[in-house]
C-alpha cells in the first residue's frame, strides 16, 4: 500500500519522510555532490567508513534535500531475501503477499539504504544486482513478475571496511555496480561543533571530548572492539549535559562500549584522568 503524504510506516523497514527540519549534518569534502549527481543519474552508492561516522544521517540528509522518502533497513546475518523483497503471510482466512522494505521502495520512487549491508547473507545481496545497475529492476521471484523502479527510486548501502573480516566484504560483481563515497571522522574542528550541537554542551566541553576520541583512536591494541566515533562522543556529551562528571560520562559512553577486556578499560580510565579533568 503506497504512503499516504505525512505517514510514517515502521513495518519492515524503518521509513522516514523528509518533512520539517532537515537532520543536522555537516559535509567533511564533496560527499553530498558526489551523492545528489549519483543519485541524479540514477547510480546507487556504496559508503564506507567506521561505525559512528555520521553515514546515516549523511543519508538521512541527503533524502531530506532530494525530498524523497527513505527506507532504512539494518542488515542482519539472519536477513532473507524474503525479508528485503516481500513474502506470503496468513491474514485471518486468506494468505496476501506482504511487500518487503526493498520492493516498497522500488514501487514507491523511495531511496532504500540497507545499513552494514556485508552482514546480510551474500545469498541474500545478490537480489541486488539488476536494481544496482542500468536495469533499475527487480525480479520477484514468488509473484512471477519484475518491477522497474519507479521514478525517484535509490539505492544505497553502507558497511565498515575496517571492521569487516575477509569473510564478510562485498562481492566484486555488486560493488563494481555502485559509486563509492569514502568516510571518515571529521577534522578536530568540525567534530567539535558536531559534539556541541548535538549532546547541547559548552564548545569547551566538546573540545575536550574530542581531544580524548581522537587519543583513543591513536591506540594500536587488540583488546578495542572499535575506536572512539562521533557517535560515542555525542552519548558522553549528553550525558554530561545532565548533571555527570566528565569522568563518569566517558567510561559510560565511550571506554564501556568500546572494550570487555579488563586491561585495556583500565587502560582507558587511566586516558579518561589525563584527558578530562574539567569539572562539570
Amino acid at each position: 500500500m503506497p504512503q499516504l503524504p505525512g505517514e510514517l510506516e515502521h513495518q519492515n523497514g524503518a521509513a522516514y519522510l523528509p518533512d520539517g527540519e532537515r537532520p543536522y549534518y555537516q559535509p567533511v569534502g564533496n560527499e553530498e555532490t558526489v551523492f545528489k549527481a549519483a543519485y541524479r543519474q540514477g547510480l546507487s552508492l556504496v559508503l564506507k567508513g567506521p561505525t559512528g561516522c555520521g553515514k546515516t544521517r549523511f543519508v538521512e540528509a541527503m533524502a531530506h534535500d532530494l525530498r524523497r522518502p527513505l527506507i532504512t533497513v539494518a542488515c542482519h546475518d539472519d536477513l532473507t531475501t524474503a525479508d528485503l523483497v516481500g513474502r506470503y503471510l496468513l491474514r485471518g482466512d486468506e494468505t496476501v503477499w506482504v511487500d518487503g522494505p526493498l520492493t516498497r521502495a522500488v514501487r514507491e520512487g523511495a531511496i532504500c539504504y540497507l545499513d552494514e549491508v556485508v552482514e546480510a547473507r551474500q545469498d541474500t545481496t545478490v537480489v541486488l544486482h539488476p536494481l544496482a545497475d542500468y536495469r533499475r529492476q527487480l525480479p520477484i521471484e514468488r509473484l512471477g513478475v519484475t518491477l522497474d523502479a519507479a521514478p525517484g527510486f535509490g539505492l544505497v548501502v553502507s558497511y565498515n571496511p575496517g571492521y569487516q573480516s575477509v569473510l564478510k566484504d562485498l562481492k566484486d560483481s555488486t560493488r563494481q555496480r555502485m559509486v563509492a563515497i569514502e568516510f571518515g571522522f571529521p577534522t578536530p574542528e568540525v567534530e567539535e561543533g558536531i559534539v556541541a550541537r548535538e549532546a547541547g554542551i559548552e564548545p569547551a566541553v566538546a573540545a575536550e571530548l574530542v581531544r580524548f576520541g581522537q587519543a583513543v583512536r591513536r591506540l594500536e591494541t587488540g583488546g578495542l572492539r572499535e575506536v572512539a566515533s562521533t557517535r560515542v562522543l555525542i552519548a558522553a556529551g549528553r550525558l554530561i549535559a545532565e548533571g555527570l562528571s566528565m569522568r563518569d560520562a566517558a567510561l559510560a559512553a565511550i571506554a564501556g562500549p568500546l572494550t570487555d577486556d579488563a586491561v585495556v578499560g583500565r587502560g582507558l580510565a587511566e586516558m579518561i584522568d589525563v584527558y578530562l579533568t574539567a569539572p562539570h
